[in-house]
């Protein structure tokens, strides 16, 4: 019998694929990678989609007409890699009869790890003075400002957030979380308001929620009358959660000292983006969960996933 035939889009999990190939043979399947390095385009996957029994997508866009044009052809079933879907249309899943999973939960550590070095980076602009060195042979000594007692808002307080928090409490900063659905954690003295009360307050601002219709935007124009002045900025969530025009406009008037983005509104990050004028943020690559342990562990779960549905296909 002919194997069932995956079709994976996912960066990272393509970066070690060869090391996942007999855990889908085990199962009786075929791994079909994509070519891609960051996302493929609507049109890519109308094509190719439909030529394969399963599908791991990774930040594809996973439209209706994606899906309809799957269920149409071969798709059986799909597993979205890691946490974020908000590329992801449930409702058409559902509506032909496609059966969809995420990873959840899997990428707290790997993420907070870097939303605490990017914090860290901008309080001591550690990444500014290296780039200065390498590229102007400069010998710079800008001041930065000490973590220990300062005020770190954490925009979403899930497995992430949580684990952020956790990272932050360490360098003796206080933390107030920001999300509608708090729960308070043993061990873990964080303050809870609802967005964007207190904000003021904020020395770094560290985005780490979900991109859905309550958070898209919440960092815009009309919050820049509210921030202290020289506050600094990370974003590890989704890069549709900052107005990037505001984000702009705040850096050039010093409202925000700097800013770290491992996610942008367009990725890669335009040439022509505005935001490249300013020296001192941190630029990243929407590479967040990227961590060689991190992938093997999510990759071989979205096996299982898409094992288990595409089980009874076999039979």
């Amino acid at each position: 019998m002919a194997r069932l035939k995956v079709f994976v889009t996912c960066p990272p999990m393509l970066g070690l694929i060869d090391e996942f190939t007999a855990d889908f043979e085990k199962r009786g399947l075929e791994c079909v990678p994509a070519e891609v390095s960051q996302v493929m385009a609507e049109a890519d996957l109308i094509e190719q989609v439909p030529l394969y029994d399963g599908w791991i997508i990774g930040d594809d866009p996973a439209t209706r007409k994606v899906v309809e044009t799957g269920a149409a052809g071969n798709l059986r079933a799909a597993v979205k890699w890691g946490i974020g879907v908000d590329n992801i249309d449930f409702s058409a899943f559902q509506d032909c009869g496609v059966p969809i999973d995420n990873t959840p939960g899997m990428f707290g550590n790997e993420v907070a790890d870097v939303a605490l070095t990017y914090t860290l980076g901008l309080a001591r602009e550690t990444y500014r003075i290296d780039r200065q060195i390498r590229e102007r042979n400069a010998w710079p000594k800008p001041s930065g400002v000490s973590m220990a007692s300062k005020t770190v808002a954490i925009v979403g307080f899930g497995d992430i957030g949580r684990e952020t928090a956790r990272r932050i409490l360490a360098c003796s900063a206080k933390v107030v979380a920001y999300d509608p659905l708090f729960q308070p954690v043993e061990g873990l003295p964080v303050e809870n308001a609802a967005w964007p009360e207190r904000i003021e307050e904020a020395d770094f601002i560290i985005f780490t929620c979900p991109l859905n219709d309550n958070t898209r935007g919440m960092f815009d124009a009309g919050l820049l009358d509210r921030l202290k002045r020289g506050v600094r900025v990370v974003n590890v969530s989704r890069g549709p959660v900052i107005r990037e025009a505001a984000l702009v406009e705040a850096l050039e008037n010093g409202i925000v000292h700097s800013a770290a983005l491992d996610v942008f509104e367009i990725e890669p990050l335009p040439q022509e983006s505005p935001l490249r004028r300013f020296d001192k943020c941190i630029f990243g690559s929407h590479n967040g969960s990227n961590s060689v342990d991190a992938v093997r562990r999510v990759s071989h779960l979205a096996i299982e996933k898409i094992a288990g549905f595409l089980s009874g296909a076999q039979e």
